[in-house]
């Protein structure tokens, strides 16, 4: 059992966590959904900046009750950890979503899909990861959750290797390399952040059992 998880706190910061997650999630699969939508990549990109607005909101208020609450569930700076690493994979999928749209990209590589595919089984388990810590004392199946996440992010790395060779060895446009380089990147970031999400409720659970 968790020792000390949970205590009575008058601000539910878990369910800001669970709700930015959510928010986190929506992004990618809207993210996913622009893909197979490229000629309406702008309305996507808005659409996925006003989702990464609102848990930038969450974030901002899950800091202000930082500041304003005497009784934490759980240690101060790992509330603001966590805030601060979901906060980081909401702004990388929307800076890959915006990559799309300013590079006015017109077709995708299939590495491409895979990795969006990663990224949106990362984001859920990340989302099942804050709603187990918000929900459970018995750490094992938080833990397993957070395995689950860090094999993600391990297939990814794999992925990504393939596809960053794949695309020195066949691309001859620079400017077209350069640009799926920066969207490579921008995704990797985002599920290396989901990783840290992780990272930190392993700590959590860990220091609290």
């Amino acid at each position: 059992m968790l020792r000390r998880i949970l205590p009575r706190s008058k601000v539910d910061f878990f369910a800001l966590f669970v709700r930015h997650a959510s928010l986190t999630h929506d992004a990618a699969v809207r993210l996913e959904k622009m893909l197979d939508e490229l000629a309406r990549a702008e309305e996507h990109a808005v659409g996925i900046r006003g989702l990464e607005h609102e848990a930038d909101a969450v974030a901002h208020e899950v800091i202000n009750a930082l500041h304003r609450t005497f009784v934490t569930p759980i240690e101060r700076g790992d509330l603001y950890a966590l805030a601060s690493r979901l906060d980081d994979v909401t702004d990388h999928v929307e800076s890959v979503a915006q990559r799309l749209w300013l590079y006015g990209i017109e077709s995708v590589r299939p590495e491409a899909r895979d990795m969006v595919s990663h990224l949106c089984r990362a984001t859920k388990a990340v989302r099942d990861v804050v709603e187990a810590l918000s929900t459970r004392r018995d750490p094992e199946p938080i833990l397993r959750l957070c395995r689950a996440v860090k094999q993600v992010e391990k297939e990814h790395d794999r992925l990504l290797r393939g596809a960053i060779a794949k695309l020195f060895h066949e691309e001859q446009d620079a400017k077209t390399l350069i640009k799926w380089k920066e969207i490579y990147e921008a995704l990797e970031a985002a599920i290396d952040g989901c990783e840290d999400v992780a990272n930190v409720v392993e700590g959590v659970v860990l220091e609290n059992a």
